[in-house]
């Protein structure tokens, strides 16, 4: 399988990477089944953080027997030094490794103080020299912010939100970490889900050479596609391009990427999920949305008390509340039409 050099790392990854969060919600030995057999097809690119519940696990599991031959990387949501070192210490238990590739924080705020010693740059510069990390990343959905962490010098890697809906500010970050010799690590390459052209959204990020997609993968079908289009590349010729164009009409503006940074919402509204259903009932099955529970999660949206708490973490600047009673008489409409 085809191997691409991670910026400045050195490190030689396979493009396609697997996204593990999906395998949080998969049964323990059919996980690692799943991962053993993206193993032995070629894939050598792990993602995952120690929010994903059981996924470092599974990793764990999966690989401790080949560990030299992957690159594996994980995130902290820490906030204090001390609080890094404890998830670190058991992410490398979970993962059953000595050593991290790369260690990343997971959509900071803002960026650690690098001349702090009690803050959590120092505490990634200690475990670096102590072997236990290789390299230093950070993930984040604001694009000022991810600009500035490629400007500081600080980072070996950054993952950011790219998929064929990109916008020119977003290839400008590209653009910029290619010149910093940054290694550019893409999430949401399927946009949360919407985008279910997968040929097209892998053509679009195969244009850029600095570029490794990692893709979000829960079921064995869903590996085979990315194993085949890997063995025979999508051409981006006309039609494609064509197709690329009717979601980037479709999907343009503002919509939820349904990255869950809103959550948990005071009145138990599923944001991340409800946010967008208009659109999720168009692009995909939708027959387990019209089911009572789904129906009853909903009609919570009219509890909505506004209390801008969504607002406040929106990385997109969304208006949550208003998207939420657009999504809801959507549904409505589509529940009235459609359930039998």
């Amino acid at each position: 399988m085809k191997k691409v050099r991670l910026g400045r790392t050195n490190l030689k990854v396979t493009k396609p990477a697997f996204g593990v969060l999906p395998l949080q919600r998969v049964e323990m030995n059919e996980a690692v089944r799943i991962l053993r057999k993206a193993y032995d097809n070629g894939i050598n690119f792990y993602d995952t953080a120690r929010a994903y519940t059981d996924s470092e696990e599974k990793i764990g599991r999966a690989f401790s027997d080949v560990r030299k031959n992957i690159v594996i990387t994980t995130k902290t949501q820490a906030r204090k030094k001390e609080t890094l070192e404890k998830h670190l210490e058991t992410s490398l238990k979970t993962l059953k490794t000595d050593y991290i590739d790369i260690y990343q924080l997971h959509n900071s705020e803002k960026l650690p103080d690098r001349e702090d010693p009690e803050s959590l740059y120092d505490a990634l510069l200690k475990a670096k020299e102590k072997g236990l990390i290789r390299f230093i990343g950070i993930t984040n959905h604001r694009r000022p912010i991810a600009l500035e962490a490629v400007q500081s010098s600080m980072f070996d890697t950054i993952q950011f939100p790219l998929s064929l809906l990109a916008t020119e500010e977003d290839l400008k970050l590209v653009e910029a970490c290619k010149k910093s010799d940054l290694g550019f690590i893409a999430m949401k390459a399927l946009s949360g889900g919407l985008i279910t052209n997968i040929p097209a959204a892998v053509a679009f990020l195969d244009q850029y050479e600095n570029v490794v997609p990692i893709w979000g993968i829960q079921r064995e079908r869903e590996l085979d596609q990315f194993i085949e289009l890997e063995k025979n590349p999508p051409r981006l010729d006309e039609e494609m391009r064509k197709a690329i164009e009717k979601d980037r009409i479709e999907l343009g503006g503002d919509f939820c990427r349904g990255c869950g940074y809103c959550m948990p919402c005071p009145a138990e509204i599923p944001i991340n999920m409800a946010a967008r259903l208009s659109l999720l009932l168009m692009r995909s099955p939708y027959q387990r949305f019209l089911e009572d529970d789904w129906k009853a999660q909903m009609m919570k949206i009219e509890d909505c008390t506004e209390c801008g708490n969504c607002l406040d973490q929106c990385p997109y600047s969304l208006n949550t509340p208003e998207l939420l009673k657009k999504n809801l008489a959507f549904y409505l409409e589509f529940y009235a039409k459609h359930k039998k």
